[in-house]
């Protein structure tokens, strides 16, 4: 009993020891965004000055990064769901190929994928001077995050026995699309969707090499505030980026949660 107690203990003090050398630098960052002075500390006041000066000379990489976000959740929607359903019906060495080049992008370098954009499609200027270009790079990075967990879902065999028995019923594939599989499999889309809207908003890597100068998203601006800025200016700006990421990142996993607990309930007899 001694030694269990002791081990709990030293588990204990690791964790909250990590825990503190993770979370004490965005602590202070944070801190430093409102503090009028950051080489005096707090002790100069409390102010959201910086904030404010972020938001007036910023606010349009905010803008541009959630317009980003929110076009490319709509286009992985679009293809990842069917694709997923597709993959999810195709048995064989095919399916299993094409599931592997989806989530390329993923084992590639961003910098290497924006490269390869601007090679293939840098001399239409329309196109590389328009936000589409860096959307069409988040939806090559995020799409595997949307198929994946649809896929999971659609693959299980209940999600199969429930359409066979709409359609033994004589429901239509559309009907059975519809008001079967696309039902059954909220759960990933959610998720998926989630992961999708908080990767592409901090996108960094790829987005550095598509931008322009008239088209910064909020990672950009980001470091473009850390380079020119006064620090309590990028600090401030850093604190707006969590108050957009981190309650992204909280439904991620109190989604995860509420289905790893609906899966370990007992059915209804």
């Amino acid at each position: 009993m001694a030694r269990r107690r002791l081990g709990f203990w030293a588990q204990l003090v690791f964790t909250l020891a990590v825990a503190a050398f993770l979370l004490v630098p965005v602590g202070l960052s944070i801190v430093a965004g409102v503090t009028r002075t950051y080489l005096i500390g707090i002790e100069s006041g409390l102010t959201l000055k910086w904030v404010w000066q972020v938001l007036d000379m910023y606010s349009d990489t905010i803008w541009l990064s959630l317009g980003i976000a929110g076009a490319c959740l709509v286009v992985t929607l679009a293809i990842g769901v069917p694709l997923a359903y597709v993959l999810a019906r195709t048995r064989g060495w095919m399916g299993r190929i094409v599931e592997e080049l989806i989530v390329l992008p993923i084992a590639i370098p961003g910098l290497a994928i924006a490269l390869a954009l601007i090679v293939t499609y840098g001399g239409v200027g329309s196109f590389r001077q328009n936000w589409s270009f860096i959307l069409t790079g988040h939806v090559l990075f995020t799409l595997p995050f949307m198929v994946r967990p649809v896929l999971a879902v659609m693959a299980s065999g209940q999600l199969r026995e429930l359409e066979d028995s709409a359609a033994s019923l004589g429901a239509s594939f559309r009907q059975r699309f519809l008001n079967v599989v696309l039902p059954n499999a909220r759960s990933g889309i959610l998720a998926g969707s989630l992961m999708v809207i908080t990767l592409s908003i901090g996108e960094f890597n790829l987005t550095w090499m598509l931008h322009t100068p008239a088209m910064k998203t909020l990672p950009i601006g980001l470091a473009d505030s850390y380079a020119s800025m006064r620090l309590e200016v990028a600090s401030a700006y850093t604190l707006i980026f969590f108050m957009l990421i981190v309650p992204l990142l909280a439904a991620i996993q109190i989604w995860a949660d509420l289905t790893r607990v609906a899966r370990t309930r007992p059915a209804p007899r």
